[in-house]
């Protein structure tokens, strides 16, 4: 089982990582911490597998959080949180090597998501003391794999987290496949191929609108 240590100031947000953590199996919840610093103390005196790191926080900062653990080469996975969707942050955060990159708002689907490629790439490296070419290729392209099997063929789940945002943003206010598509930048066909596979699993509430006036539409939200 793995060792999650959470490093999250907004409590809510803790809250939510640690129900998602606990509805995995593989993983055991093992701490919380509030800034930096008290992450660091802790990852001291006890054994971290993963940490599931927000970006903004008091004191100490995720990056600079994980500066420190990488220069005093604490062996710990990171997957980051954060709302910086900028790609400055995200190039720094990859040199810094960490597992995913999550941008808040994101669904337990896109967090489920980053658990598995950890795990993949983990059962990858198992027994392997040095690497051939050929095994490296492997690696790399079983964790792709792993990660793409968690969605049916022909549903990306960038594009699931996609819609889904818009949905969130929208604040409840129900929005037509069409809608969606334009605020997204999909055609029309893509778009309604991935809301019957949301609300078919449940992540949106469509129904039928008979109140456009004319031809009857489907129109989506989230709950």
């Amino acid at each position: 089982m793995y060792k999650v240590l959470i490093v999250e100031d907004d409590p809510m947000v803790a809250m939510i990582n640690e129900q998602y953590i606990k509805r995995n199996k593989s993983f055991e919840l093992v701490g919380k911490c509030k800034d930096g610093a008290s992450a660091l103390a802790f990852l001291e005196n006890n054994h971290v597998d993963l940490i599931v790191l927000d970006v903004y926080m008091p004191l100490m900062d995720g990056f600079e959080t994980l500066r420190q653990i990488r220069s005093k080469q604490i062996a710990v996975d990171v997957i980051m949180v954060t709302a910086a969707n900028d790609r400055g942050s995200f190039e720094e955060a990859l040199h810094l090597g960490i597992v995913d990159y999550l941008v808040k708002p994101f669904t337990f689907d896109r967090f489920h998501m980053a658990l598995e490629k950890y795990i993949a790439q983990n059962n990858a490296f198992k027994d392997l003391d040095t690497l051939s070419q050929t095994s490296i290729d492997h690696i790399i392209e079983n964790t792709r794999s792993k990660s793409e099997a968690l969605f049916p063929k022909g549903i990306q789940g960038k594009t699931v987290q996609l819609i889904l945002t818009t949905l969130k943003n929208a604040d409840g206010v129900w929005l037509t496949g069409d809608e969606i598509a334009k605020k997204v930048g999909l055609t029309g066909v893509t778009v309604r191929r991935y809301m019957n596979y949301l609300a078919e699993s449940g992540r949106v509430i469509g129904e039928m609108n008979y109140e456009t006036g004319g031809r009857p539409c489907m129109r989506y939200r989230t709950e």
